[in-house]
């Protein structure tokens, strides 16, 4: 049995779509029993309960071969350190109960740093805490910055022409596809070949500048007026706090921003291992287009 924390987020629900398929029977938990509803079936059990709940959890993985995990995004999160935490606790305690053998744990390029990284710093605690687990064997999977964050830019292109972000138009950085990741996460997990702790760098099919990405989208969707704009640091986060985001998680989102932005954040010599083969050009035409022609419509 596999169990899938996240099983309707956009890594986890992909890996479950991937399992289910090769007949592996996995056990998906989420916070939402409705989401959870629509993919249950034959090899696939549902969990749905709060995985800040270290009791929910030990039911949740008991009988389990292997486990998926992860922090999960928390946009509203007064302290993003605290939630971090609070659930990698429960998640450890839980695997520990349970004598978990295997976990493939969704980290991030820059987890090797223990602070500056805003975010990225509750998944380089979350490796730690795994890593102490005596017995347990985890890969980290540190995955660089996801394609699918340009996806939050569609309402700006609608409204003002522009992709904009804190990070600087013309720094070259791995982006992956989220697909690529649950590819390689649900073959560790039904293959179970490592040992002891172990990190896996995932940096996409190429390096990509803010202006690059931007130059692709502009041609794929025909916006031929399109451009990139780098926000300062005050009016991003007042932007983010104005969408939504709690003003610490705005705060941790330009912290990381700015690690990026200076170099901090340093990649793997790209190698055949940590490249994965979806293009930007091939996201664009199967993800990004398409929900921008339904927004659009809208």
């Amino acid at each position: 049995m596999i169990a899938i924390l996240g099983a309707t987020g956009n890594v986890g629900g992909k890996i479950a779509d991937i399992l289910i398929k090769k007949g592996e029977p996995v056990r998906l938990i989420a916070r939402s029993a409705d989401k959870l509803r629509t993919v249950v079936g034959k090899q696939a059990t549902a969990f749905a309960g709060d995985a800040t709940n270290a009791e929910f959890l030990v039911k949740a993985f008991k009988d389990v071969d292997a486990v998926f995990t992860l922090i999960p995004p928390n946009p509203n999160a007064p302290d993003f350190m605290k939630h971090a935490d609070k659930i990698g606790e429960s998640i450890a305690r839980a695997l520990e109960i349970q004598k978990v053998k295997y976990v493939v744990n969704l980290s991030s390029v820059g987890a090797e740093l223990p602070a500056g990284t805003g975010p990225i710093k509750g998944l380089h605690n979350m490796e730690e805490r795994l890593n102490r687990i005596m017995g347990l064997n985890v890969r980290h999977l540190r995955a660089a910055y996801f394609m699918e964050n340009l996806l939050g830019n569609i309402e700006l292109i609608k409204t003002r022409g522009i992709i904009g972000q804190a990070l600087r138009g013309d720094l070259k950085i791995p982006m992956i596809a989220t697909r690529d990741i649950a590819s390689y996460a649900a073959d560790c997990l039904v293959k179970r070949d490592f040992t002891g702790s172990s990190v896996r760098y995932l940096e996409g099919q190429r390096e990509l500048s803010m202006i690059e990405a931007t130059e692709i989208i502009r041609g794929k969707i025909g916006q031929h007026g399109l451009s990139y704009a780098m926000f300062p640091y005050d009016d991003a986060e007042k932007g983010m706090v104005a969408m939504g985001l709690s003003p610490d998680m705005s705060r941790q989102y330009i912290e990381m921003s700015k690690a990026f932005n200076e170099g901090r954040i340093a990649f793997e010599k790209r190698t055949r291992e940590n490249t994965t083969p979806t293009s930007f050009e091939t996201f664009c035409d199967e993800v990004f287009v398409p929900l921008y022609a339904l927004k659009k419509a809208a």
